[in-house]
Parts: structure tokens; sequence; C-alpha cells
């Protein structure tokens, strides 16, 4: 395969273009471009020949397919994106988006085509974005986006008392928090991995506004200290357009997998949980997402929160919060939930439904420093809770409701099962407890 080396010359200070080559060989080698007619272009702010000296400049002169490499500098812009491309720093944390004063760090937009995908196939890797007034990365009705080892740090700026002011209309529900540190709204089969999500009003969400939001990957990331709101959200809202007479139900948020995440302190200076799945009221479907192998502590509210808040009549479909899977996470010291969804206690797990509720299935997960590990209340409905290893001394699983608790094959924290002198306990009416486990579930090695 052949390439267009052009602008090879963008070079880090003190680099011998030698060495850039050998970066370049990297990015090769690594597949970053794909088609043999691709070019490399370059930004760089030491006014190097043959590059720009703002990324904007950069991705308005790239073809589709083409890859940008950042060097270090500080770019006073919002940067907008339509079409295929990477975007690569080459030492993220001297390659800075400074957006102060402006909407977005990195605004990946295919809105023209909503409620469908109008971009794909974009990366953005290696990037600190910083002081945005709404999102550092937005990223709107894409397919196959991919963000990864990047720094998102300081952003919703515009943030006063619980309000954004000039926040977009397209954003229907984010008036709170300024769409977070990461938005991916309305995108398919995107991935967010190992970046650091710091110091936002909250941290990474996924959205329906603008059409179906599903089968996106969170993995590996650091968020913590998003003090306003969760730290990571799956949200069905009330969507930007209308499609037909009448009301518009969402588009849906489903199928997507948030993995291997810290998810830490956020928060806690107002009302957030580790991890949110919400369909708030009539027309809202957030189902079939799996939360696995999380590391969720110290958070506001609930570790993982599911919430439905609404079911009065309406001419909308009913609410879909049904068939999400909680396996193998480990909860610790995190704080009561709130509300209408408020718990008696600080709380692991808390799922809380005016609609019926089915398929929900926590599984394999750990929790100590909670005085509630999982709390459940729904009128109609089950939940299903199995091998999961309680905390000595706390309540395993709070009934608040009149639903079903299948709650069997789980260690209360001694041989002798729930509600034993040092066992944690099981409160509340229809949970089926028996048989217990007689020693704490260890998964499989292999």
């Amino acid at each position: 395969m052949s390439h267009n080396l052009r602008d090879i010359s963008a070079h880090q200070p003190g680099h011998q273009p030698s060495k850039m080559l050998a970066v370049l060989a990297v990015f090769f080698g690594c597949g970053a471009l794909a088609s043999a007619s691709a070019s490399i272009l370059c930004v760089s702010q030491q006014k190097v020949p043959w590059c720009t000296t703002t990324i904007g400049a950069a991705v308005s002169a790239a073809s589709p397919g083409d890859t940008i490499l950042v060097g270090p500098g500080t770019y006073k812009e919002d940067v907008i994106v339509t079409k295929s491309l990477s975007l690569l720093a080459l030492d993220g944390r001297r390659a800075i988006i400074d957006a102060s004063g402006l909407s977005n760090g990195i605004f990946i937009n295919g809105m023209s085509a909503m409620p469908n995908t109008g971009v794909s196939n974009v990366t953005v890797s290696g990037l600190t974005v910083e002081n945005a007034n709404f999102e550092g990365i937005l990223v709107a009705n894409a397919y196959d986006v991919t963000l990864t080892g990047n720094r998102v740090i300081d952003n919703d700026k515009a943030l006063s008392g619980r309000a954004c002011p000039g926040l977009p209309a397209f954003e229907t529900s984010e008036g709170e928090d300024c769409g977070e540190g990461i938005h991916l709204m309305s995108d398919l089969h995107s991935s967010v991995v190992r970046n650091t999500v710091e110091h936002n009003a909250g941290g990474i969400l996924i959205t329906d506004e603008t059409g179906a939001n599903r089968g996106n990957l969170v993995s590996g990331n650091v968020v913590q200290d998003n003090v306003w709101d969760c730290g990571i959200t799956m949200a069905s809202h009330p969507p930007a357009v209308s499609i037909g007479p009448g009301p518009t139900p969402s588009f849906g948020v489903s199928n997507n997998t948030i993995s291997h995440n810290l998810s830490a302190r956020n928060g806690v200076s107002g009302s957030g949980a580790g991890v949110g799945i919400f369909a708030p009221g009539p027309g809202a479907w957030d189902s079939g997402n799996v939360v696995i192998d999380n590391t969720l502590i110290g958070n506001g509210n609930a570790g993982v929160a599911m919430h439905n808040h609404g079911f009065a009549p309406s001419p909308l479909p009913g609410v879909n919060l049904n068939d999400n899977v909680i396996i193998g996470n480990h909860f610790s010291g995190n704080g009561a939930d709130s509300g209408d969804a408020a718990t008696p206690g600080t709380v692991g797990i808390n799922i809380y439904s005016v609609a019926p509720i089915t398929g929900t299935v926590v599984s394999q997960n750990t929790f100590d420093n909670e005085a509630i590990d999982v709390a459940f209340k729904a009128s109609t409905g089950q939940l299903s809770v199995h091998f999961n290893n309680f905390h000595r001394g706390a309540i395993g699983i709070d009934n608040l409701g009149t639903a079903q608790i299948n709650a069997t094959e789980n260690w209360w924290g001694c041989i002798t099962g729930p509600g034993s002198h040092g066992c944690a306990t099981a409160s509340g009416p229809s949970i089926w407890t028996i048989p217990w486990l007689f020693s704490p579930f260890q998964p499989d090695s292999n």
C-alpha cells in the first residue's frame, strides 16, 4: 500500500525529522490510514512548512479518510468535524484544545441527516479538551466514532445555578448539566475507550434526542470528580425532532456496554450516580444495556441508579426500562438516592420504576461500605438477583415496593444465610432467598 506522505515535517520541538518519520511509521503499522489515497496533514504552532496553525484549518483541508497529526500547543478553537477522518495528538498533555468562551472543544456533527447518522469513521485520540461552555466533546448523529486516550477536563463552564444559558435547542434535557464532558447523542456502534473525564458538570452521557442511540462501548475510562451529575449516564430524552402528527416517542437508548470503568466521586455536590440508566416518562426507552466489571465508589447517589419517574396516561407508548444487566461490578461508599427514588440509606444499586419492569438481572457484583446493597421499588414486575457477594451487616436486598425479587444463590456474608447474626439481611416482601451460597461467589478464572 502506498500513501501520500505530505506534511511530514510536522514535529515536536527538538525532534528530528527522522524521528517524525518513525512516528508516522507507527501510525502506518497500526492501520491509521484506511485507503491508498489517504493523506497525512499536520498542525503545528511552530510554523512548520506545510502545516496549518489551527486544527480547524486542517479539518477543512482534509479529504475523507485523511489523518491529521496535532503537535504540541494550545489551540483556542471549537473544532467541527463533518467528514470521516482521524485526529491524533502527538503528545496529549501538550496538545490542548482550550475552548474558553466557545460551545465545544470538538463537535463531530452529523446532524444534517437526523434522525439518521450523517458522519462515520471518525477517530479522536490523545487530545486534552478543556474549558468549553458546553460539552468538551459532542458527537451527534454519527456511526463508528472512536474517542480514545483523551483528557476531557473542566468543561460545562456555562453552567450557572443548575441552568445552562445558550445550550442548543436540540439538547432537550441538558439544561442542568450543559451536556457533561463527553456526550454521544444519537450514535451507533461508537467507542469511548481509555479517556480521562474529570471536573466537568457530569462525565460521559449517552442520549437519543435526534435519533436512536445503540450499540456503543464505554470502556476503560477514568470518570471522576464530575461533581454535579452522574459519572456515566444513559438517558432517553424527549426528541428534538417530530415525526408525524401528535407527540413523538423517544428514539431509544439500547444495547450499550459500560465496562471496566472507574466512576468515582461524581455527583457529590449535586445529584449523580456512578452509572445512571434513565427512562423518565411515557415514550422513553432505555433497554438491553450492560453495566459490567466497573468500579463504582464514593458517588453522590447510588453506584448504579435505574429510574423511571412517570407513567401517567398518555398518547405515547409506555416506558421501556427492561432487560438491563448489572454484572460483575464493585460498589463501595456510594450515597443514598434522592427525590421520589429516595432510599433509606446509602446504596450500591437502586432500581426505581413507576412503570412495570422486567428482565433486569443483577449478578456477580461485590458490595462493601453500603447501608443497602440492592434496593428495588416497583409495583409490578420481577428483578433477578443472583451470585452477588453482599456485605456483612448491610441490607443485602431491600424491596421497597410490591414487585417480586428472585434472590436465590447469593452470598450473604456468612454461611447461615440472610438475617442470621452477622449476615446481610433481606428486607421487604416477596423476596426469594433459598437456596443461598455457602461461600463467596468466585468468578471462573477462565
